[in-house]
């Protein structure tokens, strides 16, 4: 599926600098809690879980779940990537303390970067924003894996519009979301979900958290 670079631009726009001031109360705790089903200290259990002390995170939101996991060591090396600037510059200032390296991709392309190879990779709540159906998005594991050690894991979460049970908030909330582009995941399902981590990764899990798939598989 060919994907323009307005359909790219579109699941990222809406994070401007005056909506990431307050994201983490509507989305990540209000919607999260009373639409998607899905709270925000679930998904901090999920990097928990599976998060190391060299980590990747692409689509960084404003650095919240960087911020509250638990990291392995002390001093970690962490990294972002993101499409947005502002997300990146609030999620970098949050996480300060890290120095984190900052990186500009597109994980739907090829990605290019100079750096050492991570041991963990977290994509969270990435996939529901990005052009395509959820097949044709499994491109971004393929992209990834050049970027992580051998035996390193890859996670996240991610919306799914069919498979799940939503109720009438979740089901108008993420209808509204797809009309205006910030979601495009109509077409995402588990089944597919299932199939593309299979398609670039081994040991993979899904567990379903609402309207939410908490994934994870190794390189």
């Amino acid at each position: 599926m060919d994907v323009t670079p307005e359909q790219v631009e579109a699941g990222h726009a809406l994070y401007t600098k005056r909506f990431l001031r307050v994201y983490d109360l509507v989305v990540l705790s209000l919607t999260s809690r009373l639409a998607w089903k899905c709270p925000s200290s679930r998904i901090v259990k999920h990097y928990d879980d599976h998060v190391s002390s060299n980590h990747l995170d692409i689509g960084v939101g404003t650095g919240y779940f960087l911020e509250k996991c638990r990291f392995p060591s002390s001093t970690p090396r962490v990294a972002m990537m993101d499409l947005s600037e502002n997300c990146l510059d609030v999620a970098g200032r949050r996480i300060a303390r890290y120095e984190p390296e900052r990186y500009i991709a597109n994980v739907l392309e090829p990605l290019r970067i100079q750096a050492p190879k991570f041991d963990s990779v977290g994509m969270n709540y990435l996939l529901h924003c990005l052009p395509g159906t959820i097949r044709s998005k499994a491109v971004a594991f393929a992209n990834i894996k050049p970027l992580v050690n051998p035996g390193g894991v890859v996670f996240g979460a991610t919306m799914l519009y069919d498979g799940v049970k939503k109720n009438l908030l979740a089901r108008r909330m993420m209808d509204d979301l797809n009309d205006r582009r910030v979601f495009t995941n109509t077409a995402d399902d588990l089944e597919g979900l299932r199939w593309g981590l299979e398609q670039h990764l081994t040991d993979t899990h899904i567990e379903i958290v609402g309207t939410a798939a908490l994934f994870w598989g190794r390189v």
